[in-house]
C-alpha cells in the first residue's frame, strides 16, 4: 500500500457512485479513469477504517489480510463489472469480506451479524462499536529515534498501523476527521523526524492533533446519540440552531435547503459508512462555498482552499456577525393572533424558523439552551393554545425563556465559583464523588474520565467572555459521553431517565439526580479488603490512580455520608496504607469526633 494522497482519496470517494463497478455510460469514461488510478493507489486506506472501526478487536495482521482481499475485490471489477457482487454498495461490499474471511466472525464474535440480511446488518455492526475501549491495549509509543527510524524503513506500513489504531479506537469518529489526522501525523513525522530534538518537535506537534481529534469526536459522538436515540427531528433542531448561530445572515429558506444535505452526512456518516460519509461532507461544504455570499462573510478564505482543509476551514470558522437590523424580540412568535393557526398548520416548518430566528438574534447562547428554550415554547404553546384566549397567554413567552436561561445561568456561575475557589484537583474529586453518585455501576476508568472532562470544560471555559455558552456547551458533551451513543445503553433508571426523556433538559435533570439507591453495595469487610489492595500491594499506577479508585469505592460504598466525613476517609485511610504493616486500615472506618474531621480537613487543603 501507498502513503494516503488525501486530495486523491476525496476525489475518489466523492465520486463513486456506491459501487466500484466500470461505468456503464461513454461519457463517464474520463471521469472514471481518474478514480481507477486512485483506487489503485488508495483503496486500502478506506478498507482500514472500516474494518477497525467495526471490528475493533481484530489485529493489525487481520486488517492488513481483508485489505488484500479487497483489493483483490477491485481488480476482479475493474477486470469484470457484470460481475453480480460488483453491483454492491462499497459498505456491503466491505461488510461481505470480513464475513466472508474464514475464522474471523468467530474470532472475533461478529458472526451474529454477518447472518442478518443488508440493513439489519449495518445496524448490527454499528451496535457492536465500543466507546468503552478498556479493554483494548494502551496505545502503542515508541521512542522517536524508532519511530522515526520504522517511518523511514517502512513509511507505509507506518502510517497504515497509526490508521489502524486510531480507528479502532475512535469507532464513531467520522472518516474525514480520521483522514485529517493520518494526514496530519503524517506530515509530523515527516517533519520532526529531519530534525535533532524529535521528542520536543513529536510533543508540539502531537498536542493539537490530540486535541482536534478529541474535540470533533465527541461533538459527533453526541450530535448521533441525540439522533440515534431521539430522532431526525432532534438532530433537525441541533442542526437549524448551530448553522443559524454561526450564520445569522443566511436566509431561512436557504438554510432548510443546506440542512437537507446536513441531515443525509449524518445519517451516512452516524453509521459508520466512510465512503458516503466523506462524500456528503464534502457536499455540504460545496453548498455553503456555492452560495457564501448570502451566508457568511467569515468563509470566502476557506472556500478558496482545497479539500480537506476547506472542510475544517468552514467548520473552525469565526462565527458571522449579527444583522443589524435583528432586534431580539421576534414579534411573530409572540404577538401575532395567528401562532396558533401557523404553529397548526405545519408544526415542524413552524418550529424550524423559530429556532432559526432565535438562535441568530441569540449567538451568545449555547446550543443545548437554544433547544431548552424552543422546548420551553413548544409546550407553552400547548397550553395556550388550548385557552379561549391563546394570545394573552403566549405573549409572556420572552418571560419564559429569560426564566429557563437563567436557570441554565446558574449552573454554569455556580461550576465557574468552584473551579476558582477549589482548584482542579479538588474540583475533580468533586465531579468524582458527583458521577459516582449518580451512576455506580460505571467503571472507575470512566468515571475518572468524565470528571477529568469537566474540569478541562470548565479550565477551558471560565475565563472567557462568552463563558456560559462554552461551558454549557462542553458539558453537555460530557453527559453525552455518559449516555453514550447507543439507544441500548443502560446504567441505572435514574440515570437512563436523564439520558432517554429530553435531550434538551439533560443537564437540568443531572444536576437534580441523587444517589443510585439501587446500586448492590458491596460488604463492608469486601470493600475494606479491596481498599487494602489498593494501598498495600504494588500496583504499576501512580498514587492519583489509587486515590481516585479510594473514593469511587468509598462512594459506591457509603454514598450518603458527609462531605467532612468523605473528606476524613479520603485523608486518612491513604496515610494509614502508608504503613501498612503497622496500622491497619479498618481502623479508617471507625467513628470520627469533629475534632478529627477538622485535622483532616486542614490536612486537605495543604496537600
Amino acid at each position: 500500500m501507498r502513503p494516503l494522497k488525501l486530495t486523491g482519496f476525496i476525489f475518489f470517494l466523492l465520486s463513486l457512485t456506491e459501487s466500484l463497478a466500470l461505468p456503464t455510460k461513454p461519457q463517464d469514461a474520463d471521469h472514471f479513469n481518474a478514480i481507477q488510478k486512485f483506487i489503485d493507489e488508495n483503496t486500502a486506506y478506506l478498507s482500514i477504517i472500516s474494518f477497525a472501526q467495526y471490528v475493533q478487536e481484530a489485529s493489525f495482521n487481520e486488517t492488513e489480510r481483508l485489505v488484500e482481499v479487497m483489493l483483490d475485490y477491485r481488480d476482479r471489477c475493474l477486470a469484470d463489472s457484470t460481475l453480480v457482487e460488483c453491483s454492491k454498495t462499497a459498505n456491503d461490499a466491505i461488510q461481505d469480506m470480513f464475513c466472508d474471511m474464514e475464522g474471523l466472525p468467530q474470532k472475533r464474535n461478529f458472526s451474529h451479524c454477518c447472518r442478518k440480511g443488508s440493513f439489519p446488518r449495518r445496524l448490527c455492526f454499528f451496535y457492536n462499536k465500543k466507546a468503552n475501549i478498556g479493554f483494548l491495549p494502551p496505545f502503542p509509543t515508541l521512542d522517536p529515534e524508532e519511530k522515526c527510524q520504522a517511518y523511514k524503513n517502512n513509511s507505509e506500513s507506518f502510517l497504515n498501523l497509526y490508521m489502524y489504531e486510531i480507528a479502532r479506537r475512535n469507532p464513531f469518529t467520522f472518516a474525514p476527521v480520521l483522514l485529517t489526522v493520518a494526514a496530519r501525523f503524517g506530515e509530523a513525522a515527516t517533519t520532526c523526524c529531519e530534525q535533532r530534538q524529535k521528542a520536543t518537535c513529536f510533543q508540539a506537534k502531537a498536542a493539537p492533533i490530540t486535541q482536534y481529534l478529541k474535540a470533533v469526536s465527541s461533538y459527533q459522538r453526541n450530535v448521533c446519540g441525540a439522533f440515534i436515540k431521539f430522532g431526525p427531528k432532534v438532530l433537525n433542531s441541533i442542526n437549524v440552531a448551530v448553522f443559524s448561530k454561526k450564520f445569522p445572515k443566511i436566509g431561512f429558506k436557504d438554510l432548510m435547503s443546506l440542512l437537507e444535505d446536513v441531515s443525509s452526512m449524518y445519517e451516512e456518516c452516524c453509521e459508520g459508512d466512510v465512503v458516503q460519509c466523506v462524500r456528503s461532507q464534502s457536499q455540504v461544504m460545496n453548498h455553503i462555498c456555492s452560495k457564501q455570499d448570502s451566508i457568511s462573510s467569515k468563509i470566502k478564505a476557506c472556500c478558496e482552499k482545497k479539500t480537506p482543509e476547506r472542510e475544517d476551514c468552514i467548520i473552525n470558522a469565526s462565527k458571522d456577525d449579527r444583522p443589524e437590523d435583528l432586534s431580539l424580540r421576534i414579534p411573530k412568535f409572540s404577538d401575532s393572533e395567528n401562532v396558533c393557526r401557523e404553529r397548526d398548520s405545519d408544526p415542524d416548518k413552524f418550529f424550524a424558523e423559530f429556532i432559526y430566528e432565535y438562535s441568530r438574534r441569540h449567538t451568545d447562547l449555547s446550543t443545548p439552551e437554544l433547544l431548552r428554550i424552543t422546548k420551553v415554547y413548544m409546550n407553552l404553546l400547548e397550553d395556550c393554545c388550548s385557552r379561549e384566549s391563546p394570545a394573552g397567554c403566549y405573549r409572556q413567552a420572552e418571560d419564559k425563556f429569560n426564566e429557563t436561561t437563567e436557570r441554565s445561568l446558574a449552573i454554569v456561575r455556580r461550576e465557574c465559583q468552584q473551579f476558582q475557589e477549589l482548584g482542579k484537583d479538588a474540583l475533580q474529586r468533586h465531579f468524582l464523588i458527583k458521577f459516582t453518585k449518580a451512576a455506580p455501576q460505571l467503571p472507575v476508568e470512566e468515571l475518572v474520565s468524565l470528571s477529568k472532562e469537566m474540569v478541562a470544560a470548565l479550565a477551558t471555559c471560565c475565563t472567557l467572555s462568552d463563558e456560559f455558552a462554552c461551558v454549557d456547551n462542553l458539558a453537555d458533551l460530557v453527559l453525552g459521553e455518559l449516555c453514550g451513543i447507543n439507544k441500548n445503553r443502560t446504567i441505572n433508571p435514574a440515570v437512563d431517565h436523564c439520558c432517554k426523556t429530553d435531550f434538551a433538559f439533560r443537564r437540568h435533570c443531572f444536576e437534580h439526580l441523587k444517589a443510585d439507591t439501587t446500586y448492590a453495595l458491596p460488604s463492608v469487610s469486601a470493600l475494606v479488603s479491596a481498599l487494602h489492595a489498593d494501598w498495600c500491594q504494588p500496583r504499576k499506577e501512580d498514587l492519583q490512580n489509587k486515590k481516585h479508585r479510594f473514593l469511587v469505592n468509598l462512594v459506591r460504598w457509603m454514598p450518603e455520608i458527609t462531605d467532612e466525613e468523605r473528606l476524613c476517609l479520603f485523608t486518612k485511610f491513604p496515610a494509614a496504607g502508608e504503613e501498612c504493616e503497622v496500622l491497619e486500615p479498618e481502623s479508617c472506618f471507625s467513628p470520627e469526633s469533629p475534632k478529627t474531621a477538622n485535622e483532616s480537613q486542614a490536612t486537605e487543603k495543604q496537600r
